[in-house]
């Protein structure tokens, strides 16, 4: 627009545009620079936690083969013994409750995360009392399942176990819905 005769008073005047992109350039060359040392540092640290895990790895090791396993003379070195591996527990009942789903025939089963679980089994059941009329619905990785499939205005109850390295837990307390 410079000494362009049909944009004679231009307002903003062009030099205040210039001005502002002089500006606006300079400042991104600032944070491109500190971008690229702050990369740089994060290297810097990145070495330096290698060669202080490197260094501690063989201290400890010069530690045990001067001691061994003796636990009381690495603790007098000032270091930490590893703890014994403790057996896996079964972890805790979860704590269900059901809702009806989105569609027909579906309920959304949800629960308490239990800690340690790794998967949950659930089962259902349209005759709680008798114990042979459970069946298998569903395995789930988190705290929730939706089961589908059922048969509309029928009652089921539910129950779900968690499953961890320990073992299975006990069932939860039945949650009942009549299935829309």
């Amino acid at each position: 627009m410079t000494n362009n005769a049909s944009f004679p008073n231009s307002d903003p005047p062009l030099t205040e545009i210039t001005t502002a992109l002089d500006e606006l350039t300079q400042a991104f060359a600032l944070v491109q620079a500190t971008k690229s040392e702050m990369a740089t540092r994060v290297v810097t640290q990145d070495n330096a936690e290698v060669r202080l895990d490197q260094g501690l790895t063989k201290l400890a090791a010069y530690v045990e083969s001067v001691v061994g396993t003796d636990h009381s003379l690495i603790t007098n070195a000032g270091m930490e013994t590893k703890a014994s591996r403790s057996a896996p527990t079964l972890p805790g009942v979860p704590q269900l409750s059901a809702n009806p789903g989105e569609h027909e025939g579906e309920v959304n089963l949800f629960w308490k995360a239990v800690a340690n679980a790794r998967s949950y089994t659930i089962e259902a059941s349209q005759d709680p009392a008798a114990a042979a009329s459970w069946t298998h619905v569903g395995i789930a990785t988190s705290a929730s399942k939706l089961i589908a499939n059922l048969t509309s205005g029928k009652r089921y109850w539910f129950r779900v176990a968690a499953v961890s390295a320990g073992g299975q837990s006990g069932w939860s307390e039945h949650a009942t819905k009549v299935v829309p």
